[in-house]
């Protein structure tokens, strides 16, 4: 009995390895096959008979579920590990806080009676940004950050990126965030103006654009503080110089803004 029992551990650790392939790849499989039967949940208000849209409302739903495994396949990866929280590892976080905010309300959507009150108002227009925007950009970020010592031969700075991190996510939370409650209260998108109801969350959103938009020269600050520091595995944050950088790309957008919207 003692003697097997290595070889039962081994054996369970083989199981649990392939039970975790499958939670990772059978849900990625079902959304890509119930991914072509679901296209008219987009179509809800164009006039289709009740069955059609409860048909659609069902499949949608349903393609929640192996969204919602892949999810948590993410986060059994997470748990247990040594984490190192350096830039790629936060990218993915936020992207996995993002994308599952932009689930979360993809199920509200999919419901075409609450659809048809929303289609077309800002709160599709957040729904897709969380998803889309927000979660595969900071996915994409983290992927950049990962690679780029492999690919350049240079270090960044951790400090940079990781105040890249930070102001870009509060940036895109502030923009898109207030969308959901400017959708619920009616405001539709496509509109060059707006009335004075919805003002004070599309100011908070516009606030949110510059420091998003912010975020975007941290990011190339990133690169151009390596490349001018050119030193393998201990690249320094060279502050004079990036704050020069820094400071001049700041009055430039100050001028744009200003001779585009003032």
């Amino acid at each position: 009995m003692f003697a097997r029992e290595p070889y039962d551990r081994k054996l369970s650790r083989t199981v649990r390895r392939a039970r975790y392939l499958n939670a990772l790849t059978l849900p990625m499989f079902s959304i890509g096959v119930l991914g072509f039967i679901v296209w008219a949940h987009h179509m809800y208000t164009v006039g289709l008979d009740i069955d059609t849209r409860t048909y659609f409302t069902a499949a949608t739903m349903v393609i929640a579920i192996p969204t919602g495994i892949k999810v948590f396949s993410w986060l059994a990866t997470l748990w247990g590990s040594s984490i190192e929280l350096k830039a790629p590892i936060t990218f993915a976080l936020g992207f996995i806080f993002l994308f599952t905010v932009g689930g979360v309300t993809g199920v509200v959507l999919a419901n075409s009676g609450i659809d048809i009150g929303l289609h077309d108002t800002y709160y599709v227009t957040a729904h897709f940004h969380y998803v889309l925007s927000m979660g595969a950009i900071f996915s994409i970020f983290g992927g950049i950050y990962y690679w780029f010592e492999k690919l350049t031969g240079l270090t960044y700075s951790e400090f940079l990126a990781q105040l890249h991190f930070w102001v870009f996510f509060v940036g895109v939370n502030l923009t898109f965030f207030p969308m959901h409650y400017l959708g619920v209260a009616g405001m539709p998108r496509r509109i060059p103006d707006y009335p004075d109801a919805f003002y004070i969350f599309n100011k908070i959103a516009s606030w949110g654009s510059y420091v998003s938009a912010f975020s975007v020269i941290i990011f190339f600050l990133v690169f151009i503080d390596s490349f001018l520091a050119g030193v393998k595995k201990t690249c320094t944050f060279k502050f004079f110089e990036s704050m020069f950088l820094l400071i001049g790309l700041v009055v430039i957008i100050i001028l744009v803004y200003f001779y585009f919207y003032v």
